[in-house]
């Protein structure tokens, strides 16, 4: 198990989750700060609007200007309490010209100013809205993937269930190194909490997850819920294919490949790729890390054969 040298030499000094609300905003304003010098330059899209989904800021990215495209719904990470439409933008540019169809990326409520369940709902008014008006904007709402990175990833997992629930499934859903399991951080976070420094040195220890989902739920949640907990959903069955990404060195691939696991003995078609050497968050970080844009095009080439077949004409 070896870091590979750009993970090596992105980690120079262990972080830590923030704990109070003014780390947590002072983390936000430096994930946006920091989010052109590790994505890099953005790609061209002819079309990359913010809009409002109801109440919901969304960033719309579409490759055909209005002529019917497909789409992908994509969750940032940073732990439910982080993130923006900023941090994933070249991640969510990328993926919208790789793939051919167009991305709508969330900018759902974070904790712990909103906790659980305010970001899914959030995310689920954004797909309404989307299955709603869509056409207006000349995209193919018919035609749906979910994708999310982490924190995204749990929220995309939840959205897959519930849209299968309710009858309206997505085609595809993309998770790249979910947190699955709220039960198990917290076992491990309370097995780390002597040993603050476990795992850091990979750039996520078990007890800034357990931190994350601390922020992220309210007193009292139950955390087998499967709104919060995807791993502990009785039903497994019927969702759609999925495409799981995970990182060597990172501490939710434990739980994210169980969850892939789960998903093929429900029957479900999955595809997990393991990047080996990587650390967590490497995905959206395309200037740090060439895995990245290789992890990135492999989930743009799967929501295109999802969602437009293999064959897609230009």
């Amino acid at each position: 198990m070896t870091l590979h040298p750009q993970a090596r030499a992105a980690l120079s000094a262990p972080s830590r989750a923030a704990t109070t609300l003014a780390e947590i905003q002072a983390e936000r304003a430096a994930m946006d700060a920091d989010a052109r010098a590790l994505t890099g330059p953005p790609i061209p899209v002819p079309v990359v609007v913010d809009v409002r989904a109801g109440a919901v800021p969304c960033r719309l990215y579409d490759p055909r200007n209005g002529h019917g495209a497909p789409v992908v719904v994509y969750l940032h990470g940073g732990g439910w309490v982080a993130g923006s439409l900023e941090t994933v933008d070249a991640a969510c540019r990328r993926l919208a010209d790789r793939s051919g169809c167009a991305v709508l990326s969330v900018g759902y409520r974070l904790a712990p100013e909103h906790s659980w369940p305010a970001a899914i709902e959030d995310a689920e008014a954004a797909v309404a809205w989307l299955r709603a008006n869509g056409e207006l904007h000349g995209l193919d709402a018919s035609r749906l993937a979910v994708a999310g990175d982490s924190s995204g990833g749990n929220l995309a997992a939840v959205l897959a269930r519930r849209a299968r629930d309710a009858g309206s499934p997505f085609a595809l859903q993309v998770l790249i190194y979910p947190a699955t399991d709220a039960v198990a951080a917290a076992e491990a976070g309370s097995r780390d909490a002597a040993n603050p420094d476990a795992g850091s040195e990979h750039g996520l220890s078990s007890r800034d997850m357990a931190t994350y989902w601390d922020h992220y739920l309210p007193a009292g949640a139950d955390r087998t819920d499967p709104d919060i907990s995807p791993a502990h959903a009785d039903c497994l069955e019927g969702l759609p294919p999925a495409l799981v990404i995970t990182a060597e060195h990172d501490v939710l691939s434990a739980e994210a490949e169980a969850y892939a696991h789960a998903l093929a003995e429900a029957g479900v078609p999955v595809v997990h790729t393991r990047y080996q050497g990587m650390i967590h968050s490497f995905f959206r970080m395309l200037a740090v890390f060439d895995a990245a844009a290789v992890a990135v095009d492999q989930a743009a080439a799967a929501v295109r054969d999802a969602l437009d077949g293999p064959a897609r004409p230009a």
